[in-house]
């Protein structure tokens, strides 16, 4: 019934069973009121007859999907950025009560970044939300951006997803799994959503995999208080609002594809009104900052990396009309422009681009640190190692204070510490780095990183290069095999960890000099070797 696995391509558009609706229906709760259950409305309350347990696993399948989609990307300077939304949103639905701890602790609360243009977000089952680059492109703010977050993360607190997939509790897990990817696949085009889609059943999957209008108000209102006790600007829900309206009004161009399952109608931009808090009506605008500015511009550019589209970006920058922007603007264009010159790999525009950017920038902190991470990837793509790495030296790590829920105070932000990684590894290429304080420094750095960040594949990945730098070969292959746990694929994972399991024994009869050494790091490879086939075990049962 299903095709090869290499003709799937899950995400493009991923209209799948979540809208990107913003509209509201109640009013604003006051925000110092925002925890109080009798100041809440009540919920439409939480009749699936799918476990927490369940619905995180079937998310699993189909992120793990998603992971192997070429569309799907790790881009660690918009990941960061989003994540500096997403996370203030969670806190915040943790604190009115409307995220549980059972959910908090069971669903993946991952954010997925998807390679298109078109204006779209979508959730998954188990906590999983990805949004498309042109989503980044297109909204003016933070606010806007938090507004399109809150609601999807509302109908996943809500539990409307596992309510929908529970009507189809004839189907297996998997086949409930293969049917979303191919709504997600059939969002751009019918003949990859044909190859999940089983039969006819596809039709009538999509109608139940549509939320009902009072799932939508409850998100719409649970979203806005979540957004709003999170410290974000309720005129952003408004203007993000206003952008859907406009593009409705163009009939949808195949921008905006949740337009045509979600269409907006006049009582629902009433009810968004009719939510503000007095004396706000909505229309006073967000000022762009240059930091938001820059980073829809790099969105715009790693969505459409083409030849011409990359030009075209530089024209914006050469263009007699720039001067005339605001400041933030200005930022913007020179930004994807020198962006987009890299990717030309035409490095001398580049330069120039930056310098404009970097007086442009230099008074402000988030703007200026944003300039300097892309003028060291530049450097670094540029074979200019060493100005890449003094532009990343201690005065300018990216520390940051905040409190974590491990207590720590600083750490080195991701998009330093990943370029950190290839800065030294590309530092060593042709000469032995195994002794270097460099290497040295970076192997430690993100072994502390992926203690607490688990499931990130990029810092396992980059962290199994390093160890391969070092000679530290039962490690690195170690590392390789956390990468692939990261993106769920536990089979190839379990080909890794039997990899390192035969390196040790060939270490061990050969009485090698490294036998001793990878004592430990081969009992860790065993305990883990153990606990992904358990976890392999109950992936393929779920089948």
């Amino acid at each position: 019934m299903l095709q090869p696995r290499a003709r799937l391509r899950p995400v493009r558009t991923a209209i799948c069973f979540i809208a990107l609706s913003l509209a509201t229906a109640m009013p604003i709760v006051a925000q110092s009121d925002a925890g109080s259950n009798a100041e809440r409305m009540p919920t439409l309350g939480d009749v699936s007859d799918l476990t927490s347990a369940a619905e995180r696993r079937l998310g699993d399948s189909v992120a793990r999907e998603i992971y192997r989609d070429p569309d799907y990307m790790d881009d660690p300077v918009l990941m960061d950025y989003v994540n500096g939304i997403w996370q203030p949103l969670l806190a915040a639905a943790r604190l009115r009560g409307d995220l549980s701890p059972e959910l908090a602790e069971r669903f993946a609360w991952e954010i997925m970044l998807m390679r298109d243009r078109t204006v779209n977000a979508f959730a998954l089952p188990g906590g999983y939300l990805g949004v498309n680059l042109g989503l980044i492109a297109l909204v003016s703010s933070r606010d806007e951006l938090a507004s399109v977050l809150a609601h999807e993360l509302s109908h996943v607190t809500q539990r409307h997803i596992s309510r929908l997939i529970s009507k189809q509790g004839q189907q297996t897990p998997w086949m409930i799994a293969a049917m979303l990817l191919g709504i997600l696949a059939a969002s751009k085009s019918p003949d990859a959503g044909s190859a999940l889609i089983v039969g006819g059943q596809a039709v009538a999957v999509q109608s139940q995999l549509n939320f009902s209008r009072d799932m939508e108000r409850e998100a719409d209102r649970v979203g806005f208080g979540v957004m709003t006790q999170a410290g974000f600007a309720a005129q952003g829900f408004v203007s993000m609002f206003d952008k859907l309206q406009q593009a409705s009004r163009l009939n949808d161009n195949s921008a905006y594809p949740y337009l045509r399952s979600h269409p907006l109608t006049t009582e629902r931009i009433a009810d968004m009104q009719a939510r503000l808090p007095p004396g706000v009506t909505g229309s006073e605008p967000i000022a762009l900052t240059l930091e938001h500015a820059m980073v829809a511009a790099r969105a715009a550019v790693l969505a459409n990396p083409g030849v011409d589209a990359l030009r075209a970006m530089q024209a914006l920058a050469d263009g007699i009309a720039l001067p005339g922007l605001i400041a933030a603007k200005q930022a913007g264009v020179l930004y994807g422009a020198a962006l987009a010159a890299s990717q030309l790999r035409d490095f001398a525009n580049a330069e120039i681009y930056l310098k404009r950017l970097t007086l442009l920038a230099q008074a402000d902190a988030p703007a200026a640190r944003l300039v300097r991470l892309l003028k060291a990837k530049i450097a670094l793509t540029a074979g200019e190692v060493a100005r890449a790495a003094a532009l990343l030296s201690a005065p300018a790590l990216g520390l940051v204070s905040r409190a974590g829920p491990a207590g720590q105070t600083a750490e080195m932000r991701r998009p330093e510490l990943l370029l950190h990684a290839q800065i030294a590894l590309q530092s060593g290429q042709g000469a032995p780095v195994s002794d270097t304080a460099a290497i040295n420094a970076v192997a430690q750095d993100l072994q502390t990183w992926v203690v607490v960040h688990p499931h990130d594949a990029s810092a396992w990945q980059l962290l199994a290069s390093v160890y391969a730098a070092q000679g530290q070969s039962v490690r690195a292959i170690h590392a390789e095999a956390e990468t692939q746990v990261a993106r769920l694929d536990y089979a190839a994972a379990l080909d890794r960890f039997k990899a390192a399991q035969e390196l040790v024994r060939k270490q061990r009869a050969n009485n090698g000099a490294d036998a001793a050494a990878d004592h430990i790091e081969a009992s860790i490879v065993d305990t883990r070797q153990r606990q992904v086939q358990a976890l392999l075990k109950e992936q393929t049962l779920d089948r």
